[in-house]
């Protein structure tokens, strides 16, 4: 262990130095993930804002409200049966077009594994993980380029796939989950091309995949550990990987600093306890700690992973377990505070059920707008956006 705590102080002075910056141990966190926590209760409005959104229903725009990528002017939304429709509302829920360009053509998509919404460039990604490429288009939904990123590659495969900025995209690169011999890295690629501008490789004892397989006779079971990769953040970006002791804000010149360092260090453990950033506000920091355990149930079923969610108070610097309630009911509405990356503008946002929201207003658990918007809801509406936004 000591010999341990040795490598990870060297890594960090390496990293700092290489930054052209000092640094004090209080500009990162230490968070041990073999440590129970007590726990905290926080109302989300006390810390955040919150916008809601009911999208427009009409015989055209049904949806399940699946929120693919919010801007400044548009929402885009699929649902989730994969049927290739990406739904353009305005900021306001009104429904503008529905694109849909699935098929087995160059300029189509097979599945939309993700899709990022680019609104300088009047653009929209839609990135199909199977084939490996990411098809572009206006957002009238006339096809303009696609890119395949294998950058002569042939393992490279995105699962998190953000807007960079103006010209470019950061991707994760999870084919350390399938090869042992690839590490896992982020990457910066060209918007117009698709070619890797930069490698962003975070420093690791050994490869530790996410990935879980449980063998039950001749089945085998597998799924992934949740574990969130990148997260925008005030310019910046929390880049986190699996095999890492370590938790890093990458600043725009690509220099990383040391953002949360974890203990154990996760070559020790086994089975492993991954940590990630899932939102990050000006009060609190909120973490993820997943075991890399499950059990076959009857059915051919698998348990759950088990997950803890924790939360780093910034003011008082210390760790709790936590528990966040919507404001707007009045019975205890708890809200998970995770996101797909979304913006420095908005944090995370929910899909509302209509119908749920229809029975909470009959039964008077509801308040403030929220209440008008279900008021004025059908069961059958599309669901209700709702933004979590950090206070100005």
């Amino acid at each position: 262990m000591k010999k341990a705590n040795q490598t990870l102080a060297i890594i960090l002075l390496v990293v700092i130095a290489g930054c052209g910056r000092t640094q004090s141990t209080d500009d990162f966190i230490t968070v041990d993930v073999s440590k129970n926590y007590p726990e905290k209760i926080l109302i989300l409005q006390d810390f955040m804002d919150v916008e809601y959104i009911a999208l427009e229903t009409t015989d055209e725009f049904l949806t399940n409200g699946w929120v693919a990528d919010i801007g400044e002017d548009f929402i885009l939304v699929t649902n989730r049966n994969s049927d290739g429709n990406i739904y353009i509302y305005d900021r306001n829920g009104k429904g503008i077009r529905i694109v849909n360009r699935m098929g087995r053509g160059p300029e189509e998509y097979t599945f939309a594994h993700s899709i990022i919404l680019d609104e300088v460039n009047s653009e929209i990604f839609v990135h199909d993980y199977s084939l490996r490429k990411i098809v572009v288009y206006d957002l009238v939904g006339t096809f303009k380029r696609s890119l395949k990123y294998n950058n002569d590659d042939e393992a490279l495969r995105f699962s998190v796939i953000c807007n960079y900025d103006r010209y470019h995209l950061i991707c994760y690169d999870a084919t350390g989950n399938y090869y042992d011999e690839r590490p896992f890295c982020h990457v910066i690629i060209s918007k117009q091309d698709g070619n890797v501008i930069q490698k962003i490789q975070t420093p690791y004892k050994e490869n530790k995949s996410t990935m879980l397989r449980i063998q039950e006779g001749d089945v085998t079971f597998a799924a992934l550990v949740p574990f969130q990769s990148i997260l925008p953040y005030k310019g910046q970006w929390i880049l986190a990987q699996p095999s890492s002791d370590t938790i890093y804000r990458c600043q725009p010149d690509f220099g990383m600093i040391p953002f949360i360092v974890r203990i154990p260090p996760i070559h020790s453990m086994n089975p492993e306890v991954f940590l990630s950033v899932e939102l990050i506000t000006e009060h609190y920091y909120f973490l993820m700690v997943s075991e890399k355990i499950a059990k076959i149930l009857g059915d051919g079923l698998m348990s759950a992973i088990p997950q803890t969610s924790l939360m780093y108070d910034r003011q008082e610097k210390t760790l709790f377990k936590y528990a966040v309630y919507n404001g707007d009911f009045l019975n205890e509405k708890q809200v998970f505070m995770n996101s797909w990356p979304i913006n420095d503008n908005v944090s995370a946002c929910k899909s509302l059920g209509a119908d749920s929201l229809v029975d909470a207003y009959k039964k008077g658990q509801l308040k403030g707008k929220l209440r008008d918007i279900a008021a004025a809801l059908d069961e059958n509406d599309n669901p209700v956006v709702m933004l979590i936004k950090n206070k100005p």
